[in-house]
């Protein structure tokens, strides 16, 4: 049976009718920023007062796209009579972001919490030799890294908060029995000075009955 002149062009135009009352789901980007989901990888930042230099994340990093500089420094003794000691310099810290795979090692193995995930994706360059950013760049994304998100109340918790919260739980029961202790003593210093009889009294009073007294 050959087509109806015209078919194709009405089942077009009742898809139209049907979808025209539906809600739209465009996003307007740019101008409407997304909703991003928690734990977001866009790119790092570094917090660069944390760094010393340890170069752990270059070099456990398996696309090498982390580059450090740095020099050495000699600061002075903290007190007279003390030794003079060294101390590593951040010169540059780069990230290739054209080689970066986001796997997150950097920021899982450096010990001094200098390295963050920031959702931030907005950083498209014409040249990808662009793509190499400093640590000018790092540190300004640090202010996009948002707070971390609360632990689940069933979780355990962290060997490390486990191991401080016992340790001062262990000063603070040492502190409290010293405490006790001290006030013990003063206590009993302070009932012996009471029963202690006066200078020139005797120790029992004087009765009627004793030998020798009046009739």
């Amino acid at each position: 049976m050959p087509p109806i002149p015209g078919s194709g062009l009405a089942k077009g135009l009742a898809v139209t009718l049907r979808t025209m009352t539906r809600k739209s789901h465009t996003a307007q980007y740019p101008d409407v920023q997304p909703e991003l989901p928690p734990r977001t990888r866009g790119v790092i930042g570094l917090f660069e007062e944390n760094c010393t230099v340890c170069m752990l994340c270059a070099r456990e990093c398996p696309d090498w796209c982390i580059y450090i500089d740095s020099h050495k420094e000699t600061v002075p003794p903290a007190a007279p009579g003390g030794r003079e000691r060294s101390r590593n310099v951040l010169d540059r810290f780069a990230i290739d972001f054209s080689l970066c795979m986001y796997c997150g090692i950097c920021i899982e193995v450096c010990p001094f919490d200098a390295l963050f995930w920031s959702p931030e994706f907005e950083y498209a360059e014409t040249d990808i030799r662009d793509l190499t950013h400093e640590r000018d760049k790092l540190r300004e994304w640090m202010w996009t890294v948002p707070e971390p998100p609360a632990l689940d109340p069933g979780a355990e918790e962290p060997k490390e908060l486990a191991a401080a919260r016992k340790t001062a739980d262990k000063l603070a029961a040492q502190r409290a029995a010293e405490q006790q202790a001290a006030a013990e003593q003063q206590a009993a210093a302070e009932q012996s000075a009471t029963e202690q009889p006066a200078p020139g009294r005797p120790a029992t009073p004087p009765t009627g009955d004793a030998e020798g007294g009046p009739a």
